[in-house]
């Protein structure tokens, strides 16, 4: 857009959602609950993880039975859309004031949160967080702090003080910076004593407090001081242009999207040699309208001003050099090296610049945002989520950037303020808690046939290591079914699919393209798609061995070309497993077509473990025989034609299979899935054109 009505925060105001009917007869507690999702569900009002709430009402105290005044406030590291009661922590009030005493001054106020624990009501494991005593040095029951763009724009322009004022006037007050802390908590204290009549405060480049004394007025507070600023904005703002205009009109939608995944694929190779990463595209029309400003450059220069914005998106962004009025991506791709040496230059000379003795380490120097004009935004990180929570951060920066530099005059924070929360060793110690990542934690797998029992196994398994997965099948409406169901247990993140025809040659590049777009590109292929078929030699026709070669085969081979391309222009190495057979060793009877596909799937595989080894893509298959749990091969003529194969009935099939191996024992899905996982894992990064049976033993199939 090129003039702004709701510069900052969508497309309207704010609701009051409070349903009485709802939160009748709720504690405090539960109010407490209620109004925090009630504000994280709406990323106008606060950003994913960002924000805190309070209550402070009287309990029982387990250990003396008498009433005490207990503060209770989101803990550290949770989402106010999405918490649950376990995620506040609640502290003896008395004892949080009592800090006060041991306060050494603002040098000193990182050691006042390894006091909180001894504040802790309840023996309540949930950590206290940094923000802590900004609640409890309010001298009201609610407290609200959240992150909305529409105030935020204010409290991150020039004149944020002044613009305060003029906005809300005596109702709400204005500090300058401070980090968060217990110096601010006393800030806000002084000012409150000093200002009775004032319901809440905007902090300069952070954020915005409310407070009551009750939930429900604490809420409607909250809404009113946003609305009041988006209502502002529209007034102020109405009939500016944004960002100074645009400089050039965006790409078409579908070659936003080829751009997104020719670069996607580029970026991910250069910045994930020493971790993998994810990546998210944001083509978005607020993102279209930064990136095809004449601002963008010097905008983008100045960072974020809320410090919850640059701990997910660095303290700037990387702009890719494209230029959609005269598109050439060969010559954008050929000039990414240089980009990033210049962006790791300039990101370790703001570390040396702004370093104290005591820093953490130098992190990973790469941008975690990428700004591409005409195309969109791209964001990496170490998985999908972070990688779109990211995104959503800079889409919440570039609101700010909008309406601060539409009414007045955008101020980033300040490098070594930036620098001081970016490498905040509390901030350190956060992210030494981390859980170890899993196993195939920052890789993308694509598995063909997944709607199948072995092909939902082996996403199940996958899954389970923390590999993000683009299912594929040619059924959509099982394909669509399965995709929900694996959604539904791990998270619409982790999960992708499209229906693909691995026959159909453009439709596998699309499918490789589309995957590109929505994880950054692929690590792992397995090639599952099957069919089965059965018939003696002379009553073979020539429409079955087609059909039998077109999909074992040739779709084998087009699945594989296409990772092999994607891979090699990753340079990050790669894994391939095909799904064989036993068959693709040891003939069986009335079934040549079959046997001959799935053999010269086996041989395909011993050729690319040749070609893919200098790239570091690895090749290997796994044959499995017999697995009739879940399998769709054997839910139609397939079972009834191996029985009259064997002459035996098709319920005597399971036990006729189980008995000819020699450990006499049944295969199941799991069972291919986890040999898979073997020979994609770095369990096996010395592994390639090997085959593995999982047929409980066949000596007809013995590799040698």
């Amino acid at each position: 857009m090129s003039t702004t009505q709701n510069i900052v925060s969508g497309d309207a105001r704010l609701e009051l959602r409070w349903d009485h009917a709802e939160t009748a007869g709720m504690s405090e507690n539960e109010l407490l609950l209620y109004r925090s999702n009630l504000l994280g569900a709406d990323h106008r009002i606060t950003n994913f993880g960002g924000g805190n709430t309070s209550v402070k009402y009287m309990q029982a105290d387990p250990l003396t039975g008498h009433d005490v005044e207990v503060l209770w406030v989101k803990g550290s590291g949770g989402d106010l859309g999405t918490m649950k009661m376990d995620g506040f922590a609640t502290l003896y009030f008395d004892k949080v004031q009592g800090l006060k005493r041991l306060y050494r001054g603002p040098e000193h106020e990182d050691e006042m949160v390894g006091y909180l624990p001894h504040c802790t009501f309840n023996l309540n494991g949930r950590a206290a967080s940094i923000d802590t005593p900004l609640h409890a040095f309010v001298p009201h029951r609610h407290v609200d702090h959240v992150h909305p763009d529409a105030v935020i724009a204010i409290a991150a322009s020039e004149d944020s003080r002044e613009l305060t004022r003029r906005i809300y006037g005596d109702d709400i007050g204005w500090l300058p910076w401070k980090r968060p802390g217990f110096e601010l908590g006393l800030w806000l204290e002084k000012f409150v004593s000093e200002n009775p009549q004032a319901r809440g405060v905007v902090l300069a480049s952070h954020g915005l407090f409310t407070w009551a004394d009750s939930a429900e007025d604490c809420y409607a507070v909250t809404i009113e001081t946003i609305n009041k600023a988006i209502d502002w904005f529209a007034s102020e703002a109405a009939g500016r242009t944004a960002f100074g205009g645009e400089k050039s009109p965006p790409l078409a939608a579908g070659a936003r999207r080829e751009i997104a995944a020719r670069l996607m694929p580029e970026i991910r190779g250069r910045i994930g040699q020493a971790e993998r990463k994810i990546g998210h595209f944001d083509d978005s029309s607020a993102v279209l309208e930064f990136v095809n400003s004449r601002q963008l450059e010097q905008l983008a220069a100045l960072g974020t001003s809320c410090p919850d914005h640059f701990l997910r998106t660095k303290i700037r962004p990387l702009i890719v050099d494209f230029d959609p009025a005269s598109p050439d991506i060969e010559a954008t791709m050929a000039g990414l090296d240089q980009a990033f040496d210049t962006y790791r230059e300039h990101y370790a000379a703001y570390y040396e610049r702004c370093r104290h003795d005591d820093s953490p380490p130098m992190r990973d120097a790469n941008a975690v945002v990428y700004l591409v004009p005409g195309v969109g935004m791209i964001t990496f990180a170490k998985d999908k989520a972070t990688a779109r929570i990211s995104a959503e951060f800079y889409v919440n920066a570039i609101n700010v950037m909008r309406g601060a530099s539409t009414v007045s005059t955008y101020v980033g924070l300040d490098e070594q303020e930036a620098f001081n929360i970016e490498y905040w060793l509390l901030e350190e110690a956060k992210l030494q808690r981390q859980p170890k990542p899993k196993s195939l934690a920052g890789r993308v797998a694509l598995v063909t046939g997944a709607a199948g029992g072995i092909g939902q196994a082996h996403v199940r398994r996958l899954l389970s290591e923390g590999a993000c997965i683009v299912l594929t099948d040619i059924d959509a409406e099982a394909l669509a079914e399965v995709s929900d169901n694996f959604a539904e247990v791990a998270g619409t993140d982790m999960v992708h699919s499209l229906p693909l025809d691995v026959t159909d040659e453009a439709g596998v590049a699309r499918a490789f393209a589309d995957a590109s777009v929505e994880f950054g590109g692929i690590d792992i292929l397995v090639s599952n798609a099957g069919i089965s078929s059965s018939a003696p030699i002379a009553d073979t026709e020539l429409s079955m061995w087609s059909r039998n070669m077109d999909i074992l085969a040739t779709g084998y081979f087009l699945v594989a070309r296409e990772a092999f391309r994607l891979m090699q222009r990753q340079k990050l190495g790669g894994a391939i497993v095909f799904i064989a057979s036993k068959n693709g060793l040891a003939a069986s009877p009335n079934a040549a077509a079959y046997c001959t596909a799935k053999a010269s799937e086996i041989h395909l595989a011993r050729c690319l473990a040749l070609e893919g080894a200098g790239d570091g893509i690895r090749v290997n298959v796994v044959n499995p025989d017999a697995v009739l749990r879940g399998s769709k091969i054997w839910t139609g003529e397939w079972r009834q034609q191996r029985a009259d194969a064997y002459n035996m009935a098709p319920d005597e099939l399971e036990d006729h299979y189980r008995n000819r191996s020699l450990l006499k024992r049944s295969v199941f899905p799991e069972d291919v899935a986890e040999a898979s996982f073997f020979l994609v894992s770095d369990l096996s990064a010395k592994s390639t054109g090997n085959i593995v049976n999982v047929d409980a033993g066949n000596a007809q199939a013995f590799t040698r």
